[in-house]
């Protein structure tokens, strides 16, 4: 029976390797969200452009904008496919289109900006509506072969003052939707990670508990709600489990190269810094919500086992063989990650951070 088993894992490996080329073959990267995913656009809403030192978030400590010590996610996902989605505020129709980055720190799950609340900044599913809506009044289609991401819920409980996931979960789940329905194939879809644990929650009485109590009903009612996409078999609906990621690294921090998971680097706000780690790659969190560098190129590691994962192989390959070896197959395609590495575009005008 052992025997049997090996022979076949090395078969569906045969059919399984291939994907990983295809996982990179999207022709274009959007991505909505809010400082986590945020490579620009507040940072140039705010002046950083002219002024990065006055910016929102502040350049230096913060990364030519980014809410982190250096790249976040989106750039290092996005190395990986060859693709370099422009902020949308500073979008310029000579840059090569990639993709579209609409992640605005501070953004909230539906409308509007938990942060800034009077600033003219899109929520998720605002920024959804900026691609859609005049794909929809064209009765055209969003392009099919193109990465949609979408990542968001946290500024809603811990600067929204959000009580309840009902209203937060039914946003994203709008926003998959309305992708879905504009033509939209693969969607990428995060998690949250426990917010109960990050420093800003650590320093008030009551309210890690409480942020960790939402976060966990947070990912169960996404989860069931993006369960409702399953018989949508036209949709290549990818989920990224975020929270897991974080509580590994919590739990082994050596393991992952970290040796501070409580308190943050920088000491400050994001526009006035007191104090600056000299070692940040050492740190988990950056400031008191926003992680390092290297947590984000774990969000995108595991951002692209999920897609090489899900990703479909030729319609002559047995489904069903398919199925039934993904998960033995997937240990083995983790421990094959010679990537070839492609000469990605410098958009000069990404440089941005992202507040949650």
């Amino acid at each position: 029976m052992k025997k049997q088993a090996v022979a076949a894992g090395f078969v569906l490996l045969s059919f399984m390797l291939p994907l990983k080329a295809s996982a990179a073959n999207f022709s274009k990267f959007y991505v909505f969200g809010d400082s986590l995913s945020d490579t620009g656009n507040v940072f140039a809403a705010t002046g950083g452009l002219v002024a990065p030192t006055t910016a929102i978030p502040q350049e230096p400590p913060y990364f030519q904008g980014r809410f982190s010590n250096q790249q976040v996610w989106v750039d290092y996902l996005g190395d990986e496919l060859g693709l370099t989605p422009s902020p949308y505020i500073t979008l310029n129709p000579t840059i090569p289109n990639q993709g579209i980055n609409f992640a605005v720190g501070g953004a909230s799950s539906g409308q509007g900006n938990a942060v800034v609340p009077n600033a003219p900044l899109p929520g998720v599913l605002e920024q959804v509506g900026l691609l859609t809506q005049p794909t929809l009044q064209a009765n055209q289609k969003l392009d099919p072969d193109a990465l949609y991401a979408v990542w968001g819920g946290a500024n809603d409980y811990v600067f929204g003052q959000a009580t309840n996931t009902t209203q937060t979960v039914q946003n994203l789940s709008d926003a998959v939707g309305l992708l879905a329905l504009s033509g939209a194939k693969n969607i990428l879809v995060f998690n949250l990670p426990d917010l109960g644990k990050i420093p800003l929650a650590s320093a008030i009485p009551g309210l890690s508990s409480n942020l960790t109590a939402l976060t966990n009903k947070h990912n169960k009612e996404l989860a069931d709600e993006l369960g409702k996409y399953s018989k949508n078999s036209d949709l290549n609906l990818i989920s990224v489990d975020v929270f897991s990621l974080f509580n590994q690294v919590e739990a082994n921090p050596e393991k992952f190269g970290f040796q501070n998971v409580t308190t943050p680097c920088v000491v400050g706000n994001l526009q006035t810094t007191i104090s600056v780690c000299s070692q940040p790659n050492d740190y988990l969190f950056f400031d008191s919500v926003h992680p390092t560098t290297g947590v984000h190129k774990l969000v995108a590691d595991a951002a692209l086992a999920a897609i090489e994962a899900k990703s479909i192989p030729e319609p002559t390959i047995n489904l069903g063989i398919l199925a039934l070896g993904a998960f033995g197959v997937v240990g083995v395609l983790k421990r094959q990650q010679k990537r070839s590495t492609d000469q990605v575009f410098d958009a000069q005008l990404s440089h941005t951070t992202v507040k949650n």
